[in-house]
């Protein structure tokens, strides 16, 4: 089961590979960096609005502080010092919380300039994949279409190659074809197959069946002749010049035949 897993893993990884585009892996990572970016920015307006909401609370209690401390001396003034008191106590109240919030504000406000100073190196570090990007996709384009000219100039490339197989199948065809051709002139001149065109006859097939006959046996006088093994007989070599010449009307046809055997 483990090898079978590798296998189909491998098969897998094989198949994604192929299917894979640099280009379109780059700006689905460049799209995925955008969003991460936007969400810091959001992060940094989040955390800004929470500042300000405290700075506001802070200065609503400044204001509520001042006017308890201005009531405890009109209170002091009229001789009241329980008022007096309980407005001192309660701006004392206001002043504890006043900490409360000022330490949160002031936590809020280094985690904003934290988030924003994080914000600017991500801004930086996406610019700086974006060119690299952009780079790369503009190589890779150029690579691909560096390839596909070189494939087609070597007739490597699958589009070439169909075009390859075309033309030797198309060349095979016709040799075959001017092989059958040929074939059947031949079987045709030999007699071996009827010529149901009319343009041959019986007579004229044997007329020119022993003129081939003729020709071999002038051929054969004359290399005995040059061997020394007798002299070439005048006749045969004046019957083989004579026969590819038009037979004289006045010979019937069956002396046309009978002069080759006569000759042999």
């Amino acid at each position: 089961m483990k090898r079978l897993s590798m296998i189909f893993k491998s098969k897998a990884n094989k198949a994604l590979d192929k299917m894979e585009d640099p280009r379109e892996t780059l700006d689905y990572s460049y799209q995925r960096q955008l969003e991460l970016l936007q969400k810091v920015r959001r992060g940094v307006a989040d955390v800004a609005t929470s500042r300000k909401r405290v700075e506001l609370q802070i200065n609503g209690l400044e204001q509520q502080a001042r006017r308890y401390e201005e009531q405890g001396r009109k209170a002091l003034s009229v001789g009241r010092e329980d008022l007096a008191r309980e407005a001192l106590q309660r701006r004392s109240n206001l002043q504890t919380q006043m900490a409360d919030l000022k330490i949160q504000h002031d936590n809020l406000q280094a985690e904003e300039e934290k988030l924003t100073t994080a914000s600017q190196r991500l801004q930086a570090k996406v610019d700086a994949f974006r060119t690299k990007k952009e780079t790369i996709k503009a190589t890779y384009t150029a690579a691909e279409a560096q390839t596909r000219i070189n494939e087609a100039f070597s007739g490597i490339s699958e589009e070439m190659g169909d075009v390859g197989l075309a033309i030797q199948r198309a060349e095979d065809k016709t040799a075959q074809m001017q092989a059958r051709a040929g074939a059947i002139d031949e079987l045709l001149a030999s007699g071996a197959l009827d010529d149901y065109t009319g343009s041959r006859d019986d007579i004229q097939a044997e007329l020119d069946r022993m003129g081939g006959g003729m020709d071999v046996e002038l051929e054969l006088a004359r290399m005995k002749a040059e061997l020394g093994q007798g002299p070439a007989p005048q006749s045969a070599i004046e019957q083989g010049r004579q026969q590819p010449q038009q037979q004289q009307p006045q010979q019937s046809q069956t002396q046309q035949l009978r002069q080759p055997g006569e000759g042999l």
